[in-house]
């Protein structure tokens, strides 16, 4: 949620904007990293790994640097003692990076987790000099070869000094090493407890000293951090306590082989939502895989206040990347993505045409207070015409005075009024662009990140191929 004075525009500027520029990443089919704003400056990676320092104002090059991996974590500018400034980030390969601002130069890298399978997919947080990492994986996904021996990765969230990358503490989300355990049904070995990664951004919470971290599901065994969210403390990094809202959830891709899991993937993706009421007393905001919305009192070590159901769930449904608050009311979009049948039964190929145009999607609007539901904005019908569509929402939204930006897989970016939900403003991007890169550019799907909004713009990426989505490969900027 961004204030007027910050973002620069509310909801009465929206009829005004047009887009200012386009700039492409070539090669690209997804482009799934949010920018991230710095007085004139605009920063931002890419599938690609390519990592590009712009004038936000025309989206110019000021700098590149090549990354090992692709890029899906936004951009952290952070001081430095030397008087500079770094931009830290992840890549999905495991790589976690420190360029100096100023000038797109190494700095330091640190591969936080060597587990061979670490993707660093949530942004990190950087707070009086120490940069806090959320570290996930993507081993749940290897059982699809049944001869896997699965799962021996552990979530963790690891800080490290800004100005030179070494180790201040890391927190393990499961605590036992992973030992062997039953094998499975074709006998292959396997290990346990694994997985309750963490997928999103950590949340800070100045008055505590604490950090909120949401995790994801466990691949085997189960452990009483998963699905949950975790304080962790700032000095040191103990466990101050934990909330598991799924307990329970074992889940790997082998299931879909018959594996007989018994969770059905309801990781919590989003980053928890730190808010203050009018009367003083505070909420914990959680959004779910699982359609979920939880209200948590952080005074009362994540107590249960309320929760409502604002979606189906699923593996690609509930609330997937993030929600947002203005202080009335915690505004939630939800995926509930729909697949079509496949070819054959037990098969892995979807069907040619992929996702389903009657199903997910829709925004509702909960009071803080209590929960309950103050307005639902229902999913836009897909157009006949266009051959790869969906209605749902799964990208993280962003908040202005007076409205909502939500993307959908359809490839639209549409702003919902606070009051009641309606439609103010909507921009289709899955077309091409004229780039001011000179690179070939197409929008496609949004998913994944959010829209950024400072200085009187709007940016967002555009394209996500994965899940039966539209390629692309831009990065918007909307202006007055």
């Amino acid at each position: 949620f961004q204030r007027a004075a910050a973002a620069g525009l509310t909801a009465a500027d929206l009829p005004a904007l047009k887009l200012k520029w386009a700039f492409a990443f070539g090669g690209d089919v997804n482009a799934f990293a949010a920018p991230a704003v710095l007085g004139s400056a605009l920063f931002v990676g890419s599938a690609g790994g390519s990592i590009y320092a712009l004038d936000a104002a025309s989206g110019c090059i000021r700098w590149h640097y090549q990354a090992d991996g692709p890029v899906r974590t936004a951009m952290v500018v952070a001081p430095l003692a030397s008087g500079r400034h770094a931009v830290l980030f992840g890549d999905q390969a495991g790589r976690f990076y420190a360029v100096e601002a100023e000038s797109g130069k190494d700095l330091w890298r640190a591969r936080p987790e060597p587990h061979e399978s670490t993707k660093l997919t949530g942004t990190p947080l950087v707070y009086q000099g120490v940069v806090y990492i959320p570290v996930a994986s993507w081993e749940e996904s290897r059982p699809l070869n049944p001869a896997y021996e699965c799962c021996t990765f552990r979530g963790s969230v690891v800080a490290l000094d800004v100005n030179n990358g070494k180790l201040v503490w890391k927190t393990w989300l499961v605590r036992d090493e992973p030992k062997p355990i039953s094998p499975t049904d074709q006998g292959v070995r396997r290990f346990g407890p694994s997985g309750a990664g963490t997928w999103s951004a950590p949340t800070l919470d100045v008055q505590r000293r604490l950090l909120y971290v949401t995790t994801g599901n466990n691949y085997t065994g189960q452990t009483p951090m998963s699905d949950a969210v975790v304080a962790i403390e700032l000095d040191g990094g103990k466990i101050a306590w934990s909330k598991q809202l799924t307990p329970g959830d074992e889940f790997n891709l082998y299931c879909n082989r018959g594996g007989g899991c018994p969770g059905k993937d309801s990781d919590i993706g989003a980053s928890a939502v730190l808010e203050r009421l009018p009367g003083g007393s505070e909420r914990l905001l959680v959004g779910q895989k699982s359609g979920v919305v939880y209200g948590l009192d952080p005074a009362k070590r994540g107590e249960l206040v309320w929760q409502a159901r604002v979606g189906q769930g699923g593996i690609n449904g509930g609330v997937l990347w993030g929600m947002a608050s203005d202080g009335r009311n915690v505004y939630a979009a939800v995926s509930d993505l729909g697949r079509r049948a496949r070819a054959q039964p037990n098969a892995f190929d979807w069907h040619p045409n992929g996702v389903d145009p009657t199903k997910g999607g829709g925004l509702t609007a909960l009071d803080l207070n209590d929960g309950h539901k103050t307005w639902f904005a229902p999913p836009a019908k897909c157009a006949p015409e266009r051959p790869v569509c969906s209605p749902a929402q799964p990208a993280a939204v962003t908040a202005i005075e007076g409205a909502v930006l939500s993307g959908a897989v359809d490839g639209y970016l549409r702003a919902f009024s606070t009051a009641d939900g309606h439609v103010l403003w909507a921009f289709d991007t899955a077309r091409e662009f004229a780039t001011v890169n000179g690179v070939p550019g197409h929008g496609g799907s949004i998913d994944g990140a959010g829209p950024v909004v400072a200085g009187g713009m709007i940016y967002t990426t555009s394209g996500y191929a994965r899940n039966g989505g539209m390629a692309g490969n831009v990065l918007l900027a909307f202006g007055r």
